[in-house]
């Protein structure tokens, strides 16, 4: 009888084969990055007119639909439970008798959904360090250019002048006349707007072009980008010290002393001593810029800093705002007031008549109006884990795969201690420097699991090899 016919054995792939390339993760966080910043830019368009609240509303509603779309499994976020009860808190504030009305308190908690949704869709992309590194570079990029574009408004006034938000030109002469300074030659200019269009706006651009040139200057050895990083830390001084904006120029200094901090703890001296270096030559040129464009104005600015204790400056500038919200505002409504009482969804949706309205300069005061004692615990122990698990990034081994990836977790580090600071000066997570914030924080963890697991999976290659 014929022998039964057996397939041929397929030959076994050799231990040493190159496993098959892992399909690198779509650019969605990079270019999410862009189109914030598209919009930012939109709203300079001369005549935009009712067009502006769209503009503002897609800049947030874009991470709306990705918390809505992207779908994934990948680790969660260390502060993914506290953002679901913060969120949890949100809806119940929503509801909240005293809540102006449907549409405003509706437009108030998507916001804080949008500023903080990155916790939950970021990591489902599953973005390395390389794409963290190219969303730091588009935002660093962007920034040094509207801090450049700031330094040029006041060195040549008019030229580059976009226009005023029409909310900052309906409050007056007066106001508009305390947001401008006087230059070496006697002219009346804005503050440095650079491509913003609120007087004072590129202080945010100054403090992005330091801390992330900072970052570049202690990840990059190529002469071009070195030389770039340093130009982009003067260019930010000079833009902080022209925009006299108190609170980010401290904020600005509390992040570059922690990021000497964190090199301290880790040991790593020899960048401690270039980034110094560097950051004292920037410091020096770029407020001799600011001074010969605008000697006394500077002077005076930098002056009131040291005109009396710290805590008697704070108090008198913003200080005063923390303390009636402590002090009166959460006694009388421990439970908050509900949403849509205050900033922009008030002004937009709120009609007007609000008889709960309030006036909200800083972060923890808007926290108790919206929603009491449970959302600003809550919210502000999300950031505080956020920021400890960026540290945690910060203080370990640079990983095989991802060797610069400890030195991005120092400077998100320093930027979430800089914006947690910023919450005692400015409602900083309902706007899009917080939706930056929870973008960074998240991007840098996911890329941190990703090199965890690349390395797991080299290990277990090797004994198998």
């Amino acid at each position: 009888m014929p022998e039964a016919w057996t397939p041929p054995l397929r030959a076994r792939p050799l231990a040493f084969d190159a496993p098959p390339r892992e399909r690198r993760p779509q650019p969605l966080v990079q270019w999410f990055v862009v189109c914030l910043l598209v919009c930012q830019v939109t709203l300079l368009v001369p005549g935009i007119g009712s067009a502006r609240i769209l503009v503002r509303v897609a800049a947030f509603g874009m991470s709306l639909l990705l918390l809505a779309t992207v779908r994934g499994r990948a680790p969660r976020h260390p502060s993914f439970t506290l953002a679901c009860l913060t969120v949890m808190v949100i809806c119940i504030a929503m509801v909240n008798p005293m809540t102006t009305n449907l549409v405003a308190g509706g437009a108030q908690a998507a916001l804080y959904v949008a500023v903080i949704a990155p916790v939950f869709w970021a990591s489902r992309l599953s973005p390395d360090t390389r794409a963290l590194r190219q969303t730091v570079t588009i935002l660093w990029g962007f920034h040094t250019v509207s801090a450049a574009l700031g330094i040029l408004q006041v060195y040549a006034p008019g030229s580059f002048q976009p226009p005023v938000s029409s909310i900052i030109l309906a409050k007056g002469p007066g106001y508009i006349n305390s947001l401008m300074i006087t230059t070496a030659h006697g002219v009346r200019v804005f503050r440095p707007m650079g491509l913003t269009d609120i007087p004072g706006g590129a202080s945010v651009s100054g403090l992005y072009a330091v801390l992330f040139g900072t970052g570049f200057f202690l990840t990059r050895r190529d002469p071009w980008t070195l030389g770039a990083s340093a130009l982009s830390m003067g260019i930010g001084i000079a833009c902080l010290s022209l925009s006299q904006v108190r609170s980010v120029l401290v904020m600005t200094g509390i992040a570059v002393a922690v990021v000497g901090g964190v090199l301290v703890w880790r040991r790593d001296f020899v960048r401690l001593k270039m980034v110094a270096a560097v950051a004292a030559a920037a410091a020096v040129g770029g407020y001799g810029v600011a001074h010969s464009l605008a000697g006394a104005a500077v002077q005076r600015r930098m002056a009131s800093l040291s005109s009396a204790p710290a805590g008697a400056v704070y108090y008198r500038e913003r200080g005063h705002f923390l303390a009636d919200a402590v002090e009166r505002l959460l006694p009388e409504e421990p439970l908050g007031r509900g949403l849509g009482h205050w900033g922009m969804t008030a002004t937009y949706f709120g009609g007007g008549d609000d008889p709960h309205g309030v006036w909200v300069e800083i972060q923890w005061a808007g926290w108790i109006v919206d929603g009491g004692a449970p959302l600003m615990i809550l919210y502000a122990l999300a950031v505080l884990v956020a920021i400890w698990s960026a540290f945690q990034v910060a203080r370990s081994r640079p990983p095989p795969s991802a060797p610069d990836l400890p030195f991005w977790g120092v400077i998100v580090f320093a930027h979430g201690i800089g914006t947690f600071a910023f919450t005692f000066s400015f409602p900083v997570f309902l706007s899009q420097a917080g939706l930056e914030f929870w973008l960074l924080n998240a991007t840098l963890l996911a890329a941190a699991a990703a090199a965890r697991r690349a390395g797991r999976l080299a290990a277990a290659a090797g004994p198998a090899a």
